[in-house]
């Protein structure tokens, strides 16, 4: 069991989204924490209205790919805070587009947040968690942590490679005997503005196609349902029940039985999935 109450709980990408819901939840529930996010305006949105809350909250502006500047953000909430307890590491950012037409600078942007931050918050925070006597660390995956979708491969190479990093470091942990808990969560279709942003991150560097765009409106509409706050909700939930993985939504644990059950068809499925669903954007 994992409880937050007087707990020091690092969140990673808090400006927005589920990152955003998990901080107001841990303060909720009396956590202590250091959020942080690269929209240093997204990130006071959050923070004010948490500390507002009563809890005891630093920020910081962080871009999680940098490695140099997450091993900074680790010394310093140590020595802010005396101690860690939890790492969030949920900062992500989406990208579409298929393997003939992408460019290499959009799997390394995306690797670089989605994997490498990941990668790097666990690194920099793991002697601090084991030195609590009582760690968690979570690392947030998706749904296309389970299963792969066409059109999303930057995003789903990073999110599975966050799934295997994370059940790696797992059996680390266990094989070591160190006082971490380590959560991997798959989340499904969240109502954040991740798809929305990938968007307008594509028209900041002139590669967006009407096809794109109606992409992204079928996902705002259609498939990105639950709200972060229920998300984040369920997420906290998993920590305190000292869950090792979470599946958040009914998509994420309708895919995670699909992927079992049929291993070698799904793909198809999924392909089948994407023509007749976007094709009708």
């Amino acid at each position: 069991m994992s409880a937050v109450r007087g707990k020091v709980a690092v969140v990673t990408g808090a400006g927005s989204g589920i990152g955003r819901e998990l901080a107001f939840e841990l303060a909720r529930r009396g956590a202590r924490l250091a959020v942080s996010d690269v929209d240093e305006t997204g990130l006071s949105a959050t923070a004010e209205p948490v500390a507002a809350l009563g809890a005891e909250v630093r920020s910081a502006r962080l871009d999680v790919s940098d490695r140099q500047a997450v091993e900074d953000h680790a010394a310093s909430v140590a020595a802010d805070f005396g101690v860690v307890h939890q790492v969030y590491n949920n900062a992500g950012i989406a990208s579409g587009g298929a393997v003939v037409d992408n460019d290499w600078e959009t799997y390394e942007r995306v690797l670089g947040v989605n994997l490498f931050g990941v990668i790097h918050g666990s690194k920099a925070f793991l002697p601090h968690l084991i030195a609590s006597g009582d760690g968690h660390l979570v690392n947030l995956s998706s749904l296309n942590g389970i299963m792969g979708q066409p059109r999303s491969t930057a995003y789903c190479a990073s999110k599975f490679g966050v799934r295997g990093f994370t059940e790696s470091l797992r059996g680390e942990v266990l094989l070591a005997g160190h006082p971490v808990t380590v959560t991997v969560v798959h989340p499904g279709g969240v109502r954040t503005g991740i798809a929305s942003a990938a968007l307008e991150d594509a028209r900041r560097r002139g590669e967006v196609s009407p096809e794109e765009e109606a992409r992204v409106r079928t996902y705002n509409e259609k498939l990105l349902k639950m709200p972060p706050q229920q998300a984040a909700r369920i997420v906290v939930d998993g920590v305190e029940a000292g869950r090792e993985r979470v599946l958040v939504g009914a998509d994420a644990k309708l895919v995670d039985l699909l992927v079992r059950l049929l291993p070698r068809l799904y793909p198809a499925l999924a392909a089948r999935f994407e023509r007749r669903r976007f094709a009708r954007s």
